[in-house]
Order: structure tokens, then sequence, then C-alpha cells
């Protein structure tokens, strides 16, 4: 006995060896294959301590608070410029990330409009915002020519009034659905001046009364389960509602719609906040992630496009051939980006945002 109980001091002890240094990740909710994570550990001995958040408002709170306590976290292009601004991220030591040479030149391009030269961060994943439909229930309430494709779907108090019934869910994200109003109203979405910026106010605040939830994660389990038949949402979690929908053979038709309007082209990547407990483990599960099979596993498991090309040899057919998640080149040529707001307009952004959610 005493033998037995030494054997399991001596395991008990490697193990804390094995995990003396841990990495913090910070990321979205659903958004890696969590087989990923115990590889990571098996293959560096570090312990990963994971943890998600479902809006870039969360996440931005704790950056300019400081003293996040992450090693790892997953802004999108406007947020990470943002706080590259401010001074939240430590720039990237290249040496340490071997993998870097993986990374597609045409998406880093364009997150470099956020992230001029790439020094702070790599792409993670990036898509569009657009419309998820359960187009079976859509069509019963609106008829056969619903226009699912459209962003009248939504932006279109007579239809929504009608969708009502059967559950619409709308992303908590004003920095995206502002500019989806604005294109829908036919200005600029990436306007940045306060006059126009609040021409997406009465879009927004009409159709209000009418959505079920604000949230931007509970709409994917919701659509798939059919408890809703709308959602404006980011294209992987619609994908992912569909496929959960078929996997339960649970008679529910998801489908995904990038916007005729031109729908928000969108990138979350990963930094290393300036003050990061542990930036050389922060390195090490960056240099990971950047492996073109561990980034085409995560790809497979949450159906959105990455930022890696080497990657896309590695990708499930129904992944790299599926154009709302890979778009073709005319749907691309109708995306568009957005820049941060300054501070006084993120504060008219927020003012009415608030409004339109409490509807006062």
């Amino acid at each position: 006995m005493k033998q037995l109980m030494l054997s399991t001091t001596a395991v008990v002890a490697l193990a804390g060896a094995a995990f003396a240094e841990e990495v913090r990740v910070y990321n979205w909710s659903d958004y890696i294959d969590e087989e990923l994570l115990t590889k990571f550990e098996e293959e560096t001995g570090i312990e990963l301590i994971y943890d998600v958040f479902d809006s870039n408002e969360v996440l931005e709170t704790k950056m300019l608070a400081g003293s996040s306590g992450y090693d790892v976290v997953v802004p999108s292009g406007t947020f990470l410029q943002r706080q590259i601004t401010a001074g939240a991220f430590q720039k990237l030591d290249k040496s340490k990330l071997t993998n870097i040479e993986n990374m597609w030149d045409v998406i880093s391009d364009r997150v470099s409009k956020y992230d001029p030269g790439n020094e702070y961060a790599i792409n993670y994943m990036w898509g569009t915002t657009g419309i998820g439909v359960n187009v079976d229930k859509v069509k019963e309430a609106l008829g056969d020519d619903a226009p699912l494709d459209s962003l009248a779907l939504v932006f279109d108090p007579a239809n929504m009034e009608k969708l009502q019934s059967c559950g619409v869910h709308i992303l908590d994200a004003p920095s995206e659905l502002i500019p989806a109003a604005l294109a829908y109203v036919g200005e600029n979405p990436d306007a940045q001046d306060a006059e126009t910026i609040e021409k997406a106010e009465p879009v927004l605040a009409t159709i209000a009364p009418f959505v079920q939830k604000f949230h931007s994660s509970e709409y994917i389990n919701a659509l798939a389960n059919g408890d809703i038949c709308v959602a404006i949402g980011w294209s992987g979690d619609v994908l992912q509602a569909r496929d959960r929908a078929a996997e339960a053979d649970n008679g529910v038709n998801i489908e995904y719609y990038a916007p005729s309007q031109g729908a928000l082209m969108w990138f979350d990547n990963m930094a290393i906040p300036v003050d990061a407990p542990n930036p050389d483990a922060a390195h090490k599960f960056l240099n990971f992630i950047m492996d073109a099979q561990n980034m085409a596993a995560a790809s497979n498991y949450v159906y959105y496009a990455n930022g890696n090309l080497a990657s896309q040899e590695f990708l499930e057919e129904d992944v790299i051939d599926d154009t709302a998640i890979y778009p073709d080149a005319a749907t691309l040529e109708n995306l568009y980006t957005t820049t941060p707001y300054d501070a006084r307009t993120q504060r008219t952004v927020t003012r009415m945002w608030t409004k339109v959610k409490s509807g006062t």
C-alpha cells in the first residue's frame, strides 16, 4: 500500500512538472476543435487555460482596462486596430513563429488595414456577416418569394412582423449591424460621420420589437433546433447550425446568405496582450495554430475560412468547396470592410445601440 502511495505521489509530481508552465487563451465561444487544445498540451507540456467570450465589446473592456491575465486573445479587425492604437498588444517576435510562412498573403494584406505590416497579430478565421434562414419556416411565413438573400428579410418591418412568430435572433454587435442597416438604405456602410450613422437608427429601432433576442452565440443552437427561423449572424456559426441540424436529422433546413446589398467581411485575429504573463508560451500557441494541419482541423470543425494558405490542402471538401465559407470571386467583389469609429462616434454608436435594444 505504501509503495502504491509513493507511485501515485510520483505521478502527481510528474504531472505537476509537465504543466509547470501555462498559457491562457481567451477566444470566441464555439470556435475551435477542443482536440487541438489537448494536442497542444501533449506536444508542448504547457497547460492551456482556455476561456471564451461572445462579443468584441466584452473583450475590449478587458483589454483596455489592462491586466487581463491572458496570453492570447482574439479581437476582430476594427477592434484590433483600436486596441493596437491604445497600446494593448505587444509586437510579435516572428523569429519564434516558424509557421508564419503558411499564412495567406491575400488575407494578410486585408488584415494589414487594421494591423499595418501584420506586426501585432495573425489571422485566425475570417468570414462574412449575413443571414441564417430556416428555409421552410420562412417560406411558410412569407411565401415562396421570400427575399432570402436580401437585408429586406429582416430590415423590412412588414416581414419581421410575420417572422416574429417563428423567432428572429440578431447579433449583439453594433459595429456590424449599423453598417448593415446603412447598406440597406443605400448609404456607405463604412460611414464615420454621425449624421450618416444616425440613419441606421430608424431601420434598427423599427424592427427591434420583433426581435426575440440580441445575442452573439445562442442563435447557433436555436437555428439548429428549429427554435428560431432567422438570424443575422456570422457565416461559420450559421453553417455550424446547418450541419448540426443535418446530423440530428430533425427536418430543419438551414441556409446561409450573404446579403445582395453587400456583406461585411470580418477578420478574427490572434494577438498577445502587452502585459501577457507568458509571452513565450503565447508565441508557441500561435505557432501551433499556424501549423497547416492544425489550422485545417480548426476550420473543418467550425466551418469558417482561415488565413492560412498551406492549410487548404487539408480542408475537407465541404469546407473548401462551399462558397458560403470560401466565397467565389463575384461574392468577394460585393463584400465590404469597416474601419474603427473614433471615440466620439463610438459613444454615439453605443448610445444608439442601447436605445435600439431597450426600445426607449
